[in-house]
C-alpha cells in the first residue's frame, strides 16, 4: 500500500509539472504582448519596456521557465493585470463558489445515475431498458451552455421557480468566513440563509450534472450487468439469498468499485465545465473569473485558473485511486502484485 501511494504521488507530481509546463508555453504562444496588457492601454513604449523588465520577459526563455516553476512552487502565480491583485488570492476568493456548485452537482449525479443504472441493468433487454439507454445517449449529447441557458430561461425567467443569478438573495448573504455560502450560513445557525444559498445553487448544479448523469448511469448499468452474471451471484441465488440483498450488497457493491474512478474524473471535469454554467447564472466562481480575464486579456489570471483546475483534477484522481485501492480487494491485490 505504501509503495502504491508513493508511486501515485510521484506520478501526480510529474503530471502537475507537465501541466505547469503547458501553462507556461501557452503564456508565451498566446498572441499579444503580456507586458502591454499589464502596463495598461494608455502606456507608452517606454512604460511597456519597463513592465517587460519587471515581469522578466526580457530574459532568456529557459530562465523565464525556471522562474515560473520556482514561483509556482511558492504559490506565486503572478498578479492580475485587471484587478492588480495576486492571481492566487483572486482564485482563492472565487473558488468556494465553484466547489459548492460542483459538489451539489456531483450529489445530484450520484442520486440520479446510480438508481437509474441499477434499474436499467435489472431490466436488461426490456422496453424500459431500451428507452433509458436512448434517453441517456441523447442527454449526454446536450451542450452544457445551451442547457444552462434554457434552464435559466424556462425555470427562472418564465416559471420563476428558481433564482437566475447570484448565490444569495438580497439581504440574505451570511458574514463571509470560509467563502462557502452554505457553510457560512450553517456556522451562524441561520437555516433560512442555508436554504436560500442551496436554492440559488440548485438550478446551476442540475444543469451542470445532466451530461454527467448520462455517463455515470451507463457505466453503472454496464458494471451491474456484468456483476449479476458473475459466479458468486449465481452461488448466492442457489443458496436462497434474498434478491434485494443480492442486488444491493453483492452486485451493486461490486459494480460501484470501478465506478468510483469515473466519479473522481467527473469531479475534475465538472470543475472545468462549471466555467460555462457560472457565466450563464452570473455566479462569482472560477468560471466567471476566467471569462472576465479573457475579456480583459488578463493572461496571467487565465493561465493561473487553468493551473488550479489542473491541480484539482490531479489531486482528485489521486484521492480516488487510493480510496478505490482501499475499499476494493481486487484492485488492492492487483496493485500489490504489480508492486
Amino acid at each position: 500500500m505504501l509503495s502504491f501511494i508513493l508511486r501515485r504521488i510521484g506520478l501526480a507530481v510529474l503530471t502537475l509539472w507537465g501541466v505547469a509546463t503547458i501553462v507556461f508555453l501557452m503564456s508565451r504562444l498566446i498572441p499579444g504582448d503580456i507586458a502591454a496588457v499589464a502596463a495598461g492601454r494608455m502606456a507608452n513604449a517606454q512604460q511597456i519596456e519597463q513592465m517587460r523588465h519587471v515581469l522578466g520577459l526580457d530574459r532568456p526563455l529557459i530562465v523565464q521557465y525556471g522562474d515560473f516553476l520556482a514561483r509556482a512552487l511558492r504559490g506565486d502565480l503572478g498578479s492580475s493585470a485587471y484587478t492588480h491583485q495576486p492571481v492566487l488570492a483572486d482564485i482563492a476568493h472565487v473558488l468556494p463558489t465553484t466547489i459548492q456548485v460542483v459538489v451539489l452537482g456531483m450529489l445530484i449525479t450520484l442520486c440520479v445515475a446510480i438508481p437509474l443504472g441499477l434499474v436499467a441493468a435489472l431490466n436488461e433487454g426490456r422496453a424500459g431498458d431500451t428507452a433509458t439507454r436512448i434517453i441517456l445517449v441523447m442527454q449526454g449529447g446536450i451542450p452544457i451552455f445551451w442547457l444552462a441557458l434554457m434552464a435559466r430561461f424556462l425555470f427562472g425567467s418564465i416559471l420563476g421557480w428558481f433564482p437566475i443569478s447570484g448565490v444569495n438573495s438580497v439581504g440574505m448573504a451570511p458574514p463571509k468566513v470560509t467563502g462557502f455560502s452554505v457553510l457560512d450560513s450553517l456556522l451562524f445557525g441561520n437555516i433560512g440563509n442555508v436554504l436560500d444559498s442551496i436554492w440559488h445553487l440548485l438550478l446551476p448544479a442540475m444543469a451542470l450534472s445532466t451530461p454527467f448523469i448520462s455517463t455515470l448511469a451507463r457505466n453503472v448499468r454496464s458494471n451491474m450487468m456484468t456483476a449479476l452474471k458473475s459466479d458468486y451471484i449465481t452461488f448466492a441465488v442457489s443458496k436462497g439469498v434474498p434478491s434485494g440483498r443480492i442486488v444491493l450488497r453483492h452486485g451493486l457493491r461490486s459494480a460501484l468499485g470501478s465506478t468510483l474512478a469515473i466519479v473522481g474524473m467527473q469531479f475534475g471535469w465538472m470543475v472545468s465545465a462549471a466555467v460555462l454554467v457560472e457565466v450563464v447564472f452570473s455566479l462569482p466562481g472560477v468560471g466567471s473569473y476566467m471569462y472576465a480575464s479573457i475579456i480583459n486579456h488578463d493572461t496571467f489570471s487565465v493561465l493561473g485558473a487553468v493551473l488550479i483546475i489542473g491541480f484539482v483534477f490531479i489531486v482528485t484522481s489521486f484521492i480516488v485511486d487510493v480510496t478505490q485501492m482501499t475499499i476494493d480487494p481486487r484492485v488492492r491485490t492487483s496493485q500489490v502484485g504489480r508492486a
